[in-house]
C-alpha cells in the first residue's frame, strides 16, 4: 500500500503481525506512533523505551515500550543506515510559524490526530512523541544535536512486529522547510506492507 507524501493512516495489527515500512524514494522520514488496540491510553513511548535498552537510540531485536513500560512492538529487520530518531517532536502548526509559515501547512500533529479520527480510534489527548524513521539526529559528545538529511536509500525498509493487537500511525513528514526529507527538502510517499494479518 501507498501512504502519499504529508499524509498520515493508520494501520491495524494483529499480535505476531508484521509491518514492513520501505522508504520508496530515499530519504523520506516516517512519523511512526503505536498505541494499544485495547487500550489506546497506552501508547509507544520514547523515554520507556530509552530507559529499558539504556540508550537513546534503537535497534535490530529492541522492543518498543509503552508508557506502561509494556512491550508493544519490536524492530525485528532494518535494512537502511539504522538512524531512527526519538528525541524530535512531530512537526505541528507552531512549528512551522516559528519557520515563518503564515497559512496552513501539513504538519504530523495533524496528521497523527486525523488518521485515528477517520479509523474511529479514540486519541489521546496529546501527541505522544513519535518514533521518527529514517530520520538522521546526529547527537555530539557535549549533548548538542542537529537535523541532517536522511541516509536512506530507495528501498529500504524497516520490519516491526506487533507484540500485542495495536494501531499504527504512519505519516509521511511534511517538513519542506528544513533538511528533514533530504537536502531537497521535497517530502515524498512511502509504502507499507502488513504480513502475516489474521482473516
Amino acid at each position: 500500500m501507498e501512504l502519499a507524501a504529508r499524509t498520515g493512516t493508520t494501520v491495524e495489527l494483529s499480535a505476531g503481525d508484521e509491518l514492513v515500512v520501505t522508504n520508496t524514494h530515499g530519504r523520506q522520514v516516517v512519523d511512526t506512533w503505536a498505541l494499544s488496540a485495547e487500550k489506546p491510553t497506552r501508547f509507544l513511548s520514547a523515554p520507556h523505551t530509552w530507559m529499558h535498552h539504556g540508550r537513546l537510540t534503537i535497534r535490530v531485536g529492541d522492543s518498543l515500550m509503552d508508557n506502561t513500560r509494556r512491550p508493544l512492538l519490536s524492530m525485528i529487520e532494518d535494512s537502511s543506515p539504522g538512524d531512527h530518531d526519538m528525541l524530535i517532536p512531530s512537526c505541528d502548526l507552531a512549528r512551522y510559524r516559528q519557520l515563518g509559515v503564515e497559512g496552513y501547512h501539513d504538519n504530523c500533529h495533524d496528521n497523527f490526530f486525523e488518521a485515528l479520527a477517520a479509523a474511529g480510534v479514540e486519541a489521546p489527548q496529546f501527541v505522544p512523541q513519535p518514533l521518527n524513521l529514517f530520520m538522521r539526529v546526529p547527537i555530539t559528545p557535549d549533548g548538542a544535536f542537529s537535523i541532517d538529511s536522511p541516509l536512506a536509500r530507495p528501498a529500504d525498509h524497516v520490519r516491526l512486529a506487533a507484540l500485542e493487537d495495536v494501531v499504527v500511525v504512519l505519516s509521511a513528514c511534511p517538513q519542506d522547510l528544513a533538511p528533514t526529507n533530504g537536502v531537497g527538502r521535497t517530502p515524498t510517499g512511502v509504502a507499507y506492507e502488513v504480513i502475516g494479518r489474521r482473516a
